[in-house]
């Protein structure tokens, strides 16, 4: 899963917020990282500059730009972290056509379930062509800390054929302040444990491979040829 691409065509459901905080989780596990910033906007590269300068950052929101540089990046690092658009269906497409994971945030309604049938539209057709690939995953977003999963939610996620995530990423003011002070969450004191915590958990959990580094990193196994 080198190369993790946060996806929803639907804007808003924060997308940069896991971007910058999974590339800078897997940072911290040991990996050597690149966040692909492929948003017009450059809002989560500028974020992680500050967050976490030690992961590399690009700009890559221009579709042949992703097709043609996006293979040639992962091969030069661990992971490969991108930052999808909230719309511009070609550019989603492009970056879906390279990615090994779909890590797909969506707010916790109804509503938004059934929006992300639309949303995944985009997904699907890149899965057809590549014959399965990207994996991908729901990971609820911004959801209420008192939200309970209705069955109807889970009979309209499962229809999607995705997996869902069992972490869930609450609405907390905190995620809103910590790319103003240009920080993570797990930087911000205790009044940010409960979002470390649980930003921590879930990427342990679509991640499981990439916690406590226990293989050699590409660059590792290029000096040992």
């Amino acid at each position: 899963m080198t190369i993790i691409a946060v996806a929803n065509t639907k804007g808003g459901v924060g997308k940069s917020t896991a971007a910058v905080h999974i590339a800078a989780w897997l940072h911290d596990q040991g990996h050597s990282v690149l966040l692909a910033d492929c948003d017009t906007q450059h809002s989560s590269s500028e974020w992680i500059r500050e967050a976490c300068p030690d992961v590399k950052t690009v700009i890559l929101d221009k579709p042949d730009d992703i097709l043609n540089e996006l293979p040639a990046l992962a091969q030069e690092t661990d992971f490969v972290v991108a930052d999808g658009p909230g719309s511009q269906t070609e550019t989603s497409r492009a970056l879906l056509l390279r990615a090994d994971l779909a890590v797909v945030p969506c707010k916790a309604s109804m509503l938004e379930i059934r929006a992300l049938a639309k949303a995944t539209e985009v997904l699907r057709q890149a899965q057809d062509i590549r014959g399965g690939l990207p994996k991908a995953i729901i990971v609820l977003s911004m959801v209420g800390k008192k939200y309970r999963l209705t069955q109807d939610m889970i009979e309209a996620a499962a229809a999607l054929n995705l997996p869902m995530a069992k972490t869930p990423l609450v609405l907390r003011q905190i995620y809103a302040d910590a790319p103003g002070q240009g920080a993570l969450v797990w930087q911000m004191g205790a009044r940010a444990r409960e979002a470390s915590m649980e930003a921590k958990r879930l990427f342990s959990e679509i991640l499981p491979e990439a916690k406590a580094k226990k293989v050699k990193t590409k660059r590792e196994a290029r000096r040992s040829a």
